[in-house]
């Protein structure tokens, strides 16, 4: 018994100093500053990204298209930007951002949005 509950203890202290990637809830929206010259809208919905945040860690996984990443602080100005490759998994955010940011992923005439705390 006593062994079952050093086990227990110890997974349990193993699971507390890790930790989870949390998904970003995204929005999409056409971006108007980049609106092709077409007829009528797509045939099919836009798969909206699953991106995930750890600390200062934003993941994408495998096989994603490539993306302008815009990081906004909560008065609009842009903090940072960059592009994301699509052979990228993960974007490293600047340590010095703290608190609430708007994420913006830019694909072509698509604009992904959310938010995210740091």
């Amino acid at each position: 018994m006593k062994k079952l509950l050093l086990f227990l203890f110890g997974a349990f202290l193993l699971s507390a100093n890790v930790s989870a990637q949390v998904l970003v809830p995204l929005t999409v929206c056409i971006n108007y500053d980049e609106q092709p010259v077409t007829n009528g809208n797509p045939k099919t919905p836009i798969e909206v990204p699953k991106v995930y945040i750890e600390d200062y860690t934003l993941s994408f996984g495998i096989n994603h298209p490539e993306y302008v990443l815009i990081i906004k602080d909560e008065n609009g100005q842009e903090v940072y930007t960059t592009t994301v490759f699509s052979t990228q998994p993960d974007v490293i955010l600047p340590s010095t951002l703290s608190g609430n940011y708007e994420i913006n992923l830019v694909m072509s005439n698509w604009l992904f949005t959310g938010w995210i705390y740091l």
